[in-house]
């Protein structure tokens, strides 16, 4: 018998309150998780790289039940966890959750429905074998997972259902595995987001033939405690990032590097108005900035000109520093903190054809820019668990070991020249075909130029601590665009790059110029972090 650990980092006295206590209260239901598994079935035993693999929860604390079993990708340390679950100890305390009913939370299925074998039935010996099995709930109640066994049906008492009213929707995430009629994927709350309750319970899916549109037979969690007690406090918050916070590093040959946006204000930013041609100098902490509304083209920013503008444009990085807004994720399960830098100016792009390297002229160039990443800390554990790198109009998920570190837990973050794209690894990155070689080039480098976080942030926005925890800046409540937008004919200097190319390689050039984001093709500032999706709703990605 084979019992697989996973072993964390080394983490400093975080928990109080909930955080980092290793167990959560989700109103009737009190869950911990779980990242100690034993081997079921493989679906590939000869390469170990290849494949799936899964596994059941093992050392599950006294009074807990399983709620289904783990699933991972044999190309990947075994990290991971599924969560498991009893009735909230004391009734009277969630019955402060949610309308107390009188049936329990967690029930045994009635019985099983085979999902999926690895043997057809036509060999006598079952050796081997992977039997997947879905728990069939009782009326009222869901099931949040499936079991997998190497022979028999498993017994009742192996898992237990959820009652409907404690569930969420559930959704397919990524495929980790497909062959021939069978999909496995990885599962994830249909409601994300600050304000999303739905909590994943660590389980994958499965199904012998993939119908579109069909819904998951399948739920996750929902956290019905309206006070989110496993959140970290103000004082936990400043823990994390001290601990965590990552280093920007910004490329060797970077000329527009960040700064504050109070120092951006007090070297001449202005504000514009519709319909005035004179810009109004901003207040160092964005008091007269217009707050609240949307962003309807009645006023943005814009930098001074003359010798001041051509200064302000190279930011400053002394006084740069990363603004961070904390909010719950996946149903306060985990606290994401996004990291967002400020650079008054965006350089223009830099084309790559093949060997060829082409500086463009004004393409990607743009007054202000606002990139972010974002931490995900495991509200269980305090434990960094992944990190999102946004890269212009979308993004990437890293898991936690696949990052490089300085100075012990820190992460490094990697800021494309001229674009300030997050990266987890130096290099260059090609937006566009990377298997042509065709495309804007983002370079990422260590140099000298860096921001450490950990020490250079400031608190911006925690809504879940409630009103006046945080004091959030007036320029954070300006909706409107951080910059001019200048509309220009960008498409006939692409053109004659194209013409002056081999024909051979006109064709597949203009195609990917064709899926070029458009904000290349013009300038137009950024609006400010609240006005982002991410700012409420999920990562993409």
């Amino acid at each position: 018998m084979t019992y697989l650990e996973i072993s964390f980092i080394d983490l400093p006295a975080f928990s109080g309150q909930g955080f980092a206590s290793g167990k959560l209260n989700l109103g009737e239901l009190e869950v911990v998780k779980i990242s100690r598994f034993k081997f079921i079935w493989s679906s590939n035993l000869e390469d170990k790289k290849k494949g799936v693999t899964f596994y059941k929860p093992v050392g599950i604390p006294d009074g807990f039940y399983i709620l289904g079993h783990y699933c991972q990708s044999n190309d990947q340390p075994l990290r991971g966890f599924v969560l498991v679950a009893r009735e909230a100890p004391s009734k009277s305390e969630a019955a402060d959750f949610s309308t107390r009913v009188t049936s329990p939370a967690l029930r045994e299925p009635l019985d099983y429905t085979l999902a999926w074998k690895s043997n057809d039935g036509s060999e006598g010996s079952l050796e081997g074998c992977g039997f997947f099995w879905l728990p069939q709930p009782p009326e009222g109640y869901k099931s949040v997972g499936y079991l997998v066994t190497s022979s028999k049906k498993p017994k009742l008492d192996k898992v237990r259902c959820v009652r409907a009213d404690l569930t969420d929707r559930c959704e397919k995430y990524r495929v980790m595995h497909s062959e021939f009629s069978f999909r496995v994927w990885s599962t994830r709350p249909y409601h994300r987001g600050m304000l999303g309750r739905g909590v994943s319970v660590g389980t994958f899916s499965c199904i012998s033939d993939s119908i579109p549109g069909l819904e998951l037979p399948l739920s996750c969690l929902k956290n019905l405690d309206p006070s989110l007690h496993g959140m970290p406090n103000c004082d936990q918050i400043h823990a994390l990032i001290n601990h965590y916070g990552p280093t920007f590093f910004f490329h060797p040959d970077e000329i527009y590097l960040p700064s504050s946006v109070s120092w951006f204000f007090e070297n001449g930013a202005l504000l514009f108005r519709k319909g005035d041609s004179v810009g109004e100098p901003i207040d160092v902490g964005g008091s007269n900035l217009p707050s609240g509304g949307c962003n309807d083209g009645e006023f943005w920013i814009d930098l001074p000109s003359g010798d001041q503008r051509k200064t302000i444009k190279l930011g400053n990085l002394a006084s740069a520093k990363l603004y961070l807004h904390v909010k719950p994720a996946l149903g306060g399960t985990f606290t994401d903190i996004a990291l967002w830098i400020f650079c008054p100016f965006n350089g223009p792009a830099t084309l790559k054809v093949g060997i060829m390297n082409i500086a463009l002229n004004k393409i990607g160039q743009h007054v202000c820019d606002w990139e972010h990443v974002t931490l995900r800390i495991c509200n269980f554990t305090g434990e960094l668990w992944s990190i999102y790198f946004s890269q212009h109009s979308g993004g990437v998920w890293v898991n936690a070991y696949e990052l490089e570190y300085t100075q012990g837990n820190k992460a490094i973050i990697y800021s494309s020249r001229n674009g300030h794209a997050s990266f987890s690894h130096p290099g260059t990155y090609i937006q566009g075909s990377a298997k042509l070689g065709i495309g804007i080039r983002n370079d990422c480098a260590s140099s000298n130029f860096y921001v450490d976080s950990s020490t250079h942030y400031k608190l911006v926005a925690a809504e879940y601590l409630g009103d006046g925890i945080v004091a959030e800046p007036g320029w954070l409540q300006f909706m409107r665009k951080w910059g001019p937008t200048i509309v220009y004919d960008s498409r006939t200097e692409l053109d004659k790059i194209v013409h002056v190319l081999p024909v051979m390689l006109q064709s597949s050039v203009k195609n990917i110029f064709d899926k070029l984001p458009v904000e290349l093709y013009g300038e137009e500032g950024p609006t400010g972090p609240k006005e982002k999706n991410n700012w409420v709703g999920d990562e993409r990605g």
